[in-house]
């Protein structure tokens, strides 16, 4: 194995095409091997071979990969048996839209000797279908129904990586980071409620060197569309038209209902806000607790506020006894949280326009905007990606987040590093704390 050396000083491998890239050792610490991971990968043309720098979403989740201790030899774990298997799938969200799946998908994963996989949204495979020699050499690295595909379960590959970036994702054989699966090409995209927003699963397609090809990724992107459209055309109506609140990063919220958009008051905004969290509904003096830190307040000042409320919004979207909201309510801050819960960071950052209402100063509010962020911070630093860490950091909210300025210059290369640099020192003066990072150049 050879090695070359970039302009920033990192190491690139100049190994043979049939090799790993990487001799990973899982007992060594996660900070060395991610460093390790900022490698190159072998790229052939009909040229002859050339050496390229891996891309930046193989990259990432080679390290998110190492972090989790993946080990880079071994199969997939199957969790479910095919009795579990059958039940857990035919109740899945997506055994709707498997008609238009196999339809659409059939005849390519059959002529082509590609596998079609539809998975969960923690990436359990629940469907495998296609060409069936194709099946049985999958099947030895246990592509198979139950079969944990997640990312952190065995690290980088097509429907995993989807669910973890929430986007159409191809990884070309020796791109996956176990071993066994770098002789498949693979393309796969998230498929998501129509209504909601939430991460359902995720359409795969896998097979050799017929893959290759960016066609097969607007390929099975179209096909998660076309799922995703079938469940729309399947759900029942929902129950009055839904209502659209976005707080994060605004001290007013905006609310979006029937066609009308009202820019709401501090304060009807934290009672929105509350409300749309709540939508089993609050009491008065529930809601009282929640918004005023005064306990002196008399529950006729919130009576009074909840009046002007219902005025605005009128009766027929603000019940009383105890008071909801009568709409389905879709929150950014919801969104968030449920792209969290998904594992879906770079997706929850898009929606993450800031603190939610940053000026209010109602208990409730103060503790659901400190958690929130919390969560989203935390899911920054564990993914250690260098442009979601970039994104917080140079927003208004994280420009003095020390941390999270310690772990971008700890993602980024060296030759990157100069104004982080400068900044994390910046930082340390103010703040009057050692970051224990040095500038790259003295």
């Amino acid at each position: 194995m050879g090695t070359a050396h970039t302009a920033c000083g990192e190491t690139e491998l100049t190994d043979r095409r049939d090799e790993s890239w990487v001799a990973l050792d899982t007992g060594a610490d996660p900070a060395e091997l991610c460093g390790r991971l900022r490698l190159a990968h072998d790229q052939f043309t009909s040229a002859g071979r050339v050496v390229r720098p891996v891309r930046p979403l193989v990259a990432a989740s080679w390290q998110r990969s190492a972090r989790a201790r993946v080990s880079p030899e071994g199969a997939a774990c199957v969790e479910l048996d095919e009795e579990d298997v059958l039940a857990y799938r035919d109740g899945h969200p997506l055994a709707r839209a498997m008609p238009v799946i196999r339809e659409l998908t059939g005849a390519y994963a059959s002529d082509g000797e590609h596998l079609a996989a539809v998975c969960d949204a923690q990436g359990r495979l629940l469907w495998v279908e296609g060409h069936p020699r194709i099946r049985g050499e999958a099947g030895r690295m246990n592509f198979v129904p139950g079969a944990r595909w997640a990312e952190s379960a065995v690290g980088t590959n097509a429907p995993g990586t989807a669910l973890a970036e929430d986007r159409p994702v191809q990884v070309f054989t020796a791109e996956h980071f176990r071993r066994p699966v770098q002789r498949w090409t693979c393309a796969a995209a998230p498929v998501h409620d129509p209504r909601t927003g939430r991460l359902l699963g995720a359409v795969d397609l896998t097979g050799g060197d017929g893959l290759a090809h960016p066609h097969s990724l607007g390929f099975v992107q179209a096909v998660a569309k076309a799922a995703e459209s079938e469940l729309a055309l399947l759900a029942p109506p929902p129950v009055g038209e839904a209502v659209c609140l976005s707080a994060l990063g605004r001290d007013e919220a905006l609310l979006v209902a029937d066609g009308r958009k009202l820019r709401l008051s501090r304060r009807h905004s934290e009672i929105l806000v509350l409300l749309a969290r709540h939508p089993e509904g609050l009491s008065g003096d529930e809601l009282l607790v929640a918004l005023y830190e005064d306990e002196a307040v008399s529950p006729v000042t919130l009576r009074a506020e909840l009046s002007r409320l219902r005025r605005l919004l009128g009766p027929e979207l603000l019940a009383s006894r105890p008071y909801r909201l009568t709409a389905p309510v879709d929150a950014d801050f919801d969104t968030v949280a449920r792209r969290l819960g998904s594992g879906a960071v770079a997706a929850a950052m898009t929606f993450y326009n800031g603190p939610l209402l940053p000026g209010s100063q109602a208990p409730a509010v103060v503790r659901l905007r400190r958690r929130l962020a919390g969560q989203v911070r935390a899911a920054l630093l564990a993914r250690a990606d260098p442009g979601l860490l970039a994104d917080w950091a140079y927003s208004p909210w994280g420009e003095d987040d020390l941390p999270v300025w310690q772990a971008l210059a700890t993602a980024l290369p060296g030759c990157q590093q100069t104004a982080v640099q400068a900044r994390l020192r910046e930082l340390s003066a103010e703040q009057g704390l050692a970051t224990g990072l040095q500038p790259s150049h003295p």
